[in-house]
């Protein structure tokens, strides 16, 4: 069990990582975030294939992560006799919560809110059928592949992504506020993609986690979604990235969750295969896993820091050392929420945000124990 947990967290701080390795790119535009509303469009063939590294691909494995999570929960709801989904529902607003303020306050492209949606949805088909559980699955992954198609569709008759609303990456931070608030549906347009899709990776997170793909035992079914994810998915992935800008909705939302798949067999298998003590390298990435949510926010934050006007602004300052001055700031931000998390988890159990928002969390359901009436 231990091991399988271990597996589960390396995996959370690789996703966390690779999170930022897509977002970056956005924080880094001199454009701002409008410029990834381009779809990628101009860039050069050094880019494009850095992009390619993580474009998509850590979506789709935190996504599949969450759904591991959310079949966690369930369980242990069921073990310990608690209604469902129950208390999960104020769980999934929590989450929604803070994903809206991590947008107004922080970063346009949040997915919180897009998970707290789907969890609210996944949550009561968690425990029905296999026939209902995959119904749910074809029709959400049908109307998926659908909008996939509609939009790869107008991009290609519209390669050059139509107009953008101003950008604001210069201006102060009450600035960009202001432009989240006045953009909120084009900023937040991304969910229509990311609840489809997350209904489809949730379900297949949970039965994947039935499926025993972190235990022993389940090495042929992580051989498999090696050989689907990284043998089919990557190759195809790559030649998505540099079909041009048109390809764009392919490329994140059908062929990325698709390698995510293969990276989630193969760091398992990793993970389950090391014997002895973690060395230094795993247990930086599982203090990541462990403290997801605070480095989640906090790299956004720090990357705000670094690359806009009201801070470094340095975005602007080291366009004509872009793309390769992109993956140091990535690498000096990563190595930073590495050793924050590292000397945080020497003295608490939980990252600070987790801790927080387990408060809120738990403050409700212990008020009410309080003042219920005992016999």
């Amino acid at each position: 069990m231990s091991r399988r947990i271990d597996a589960l967290d390396v995996l959370r701080g690789v996703a966390i990582m690779g999170t930022l390795g897509t977002n970056i790119w956005i924080f880094t535009a001199p454009g701002g975030p409008t410029e990834f509303l381009q779809f990628g469009g101009g860039a050069g063939a050094a880019e494009t294939f850095l992009r390619f590294l993580s474009n998509g691909k850590f979506l789709g494995l935190l996504t599949l992560l969450f759904g591991v999570g959310l079949e966690l929960q369930y369980r242990s709801a069921v073990r310990k006799g608690m209604t469902w989904p129950g208390r999960y529902l104020w769980r999934a607003t929590l989450l929604f919560v803070e994903g809206a303020l991590h947008y107004v306050l922080i970063f346009e492209f949040d997915v919180l809110m897009g998970y707290a949606i789907t969890s609210m949805i996944v949550a009561y088909l968690v425990g029905r059928s296999s026939r209902v559980v995959t119904a749910w699955m074809v029709v959400a992954g049908s109307l998926h592949v659908a909008m996939v198609s509609v939009l790869t569709l107008a991009l290609l008759t519209t390669p050059n992504g139509g107009s953008m609303p101003g950008t604001y990456p210069q201006g102060s931070w009450l600035d960009q506020v202001h432009g989240r608030l006045q953009n909120v549906l084009l900023f937040r347009s991304e969910l229509v993609f990311i609840v489809p899709m997350g209904i489809v990776l949730f379900l297949l997170g949970v039965r994947l986690m039935r499926a025993g793909v972190f235990e022993e035992h389940g090495a042929g079914l992580r051989r498999k979604l090696i050989v689907v994810g990284l043998g089919f998915g990557v190759p195809a992935n790559l030649a998505t990235s540099f079909a041009g800008s048109g390809w764009f909705a392919v490329d994140r939302y059908l062929l990325a969750p698709l390698v995510a798949l293969g990276m989630l067999g193969l760091v398992t298998s990793i993970v389950l295969g090391l014997r002895g003590e973690p060395g230094v390298v795993r247990n930086a990435i599982t203090n990541v896993g462990r403290t997801a949510l605070s480095c989640y926010v906090f790299q956004n934050l720090a990357a705000s820091v670094v690359c806009y006007g009201w801070g470094l602004g340095l975005a602007s300052r080291f366009d004509a050392l872009r793309p390769w001055w992109v993956p140091v700031v990535w690498a000096a931000i990563c190595l930073l929420f590495v050793a924050l998390s590292s000397l945080w988890l020497r003295r608490f159990s939980r990252g600070p945000l987790e801790l927080a928002w387990q408060w809120a969390y738990q403050a409700p359901f212990k008020k009410r124990a309080v003042t219920t009436p005992v016999g």
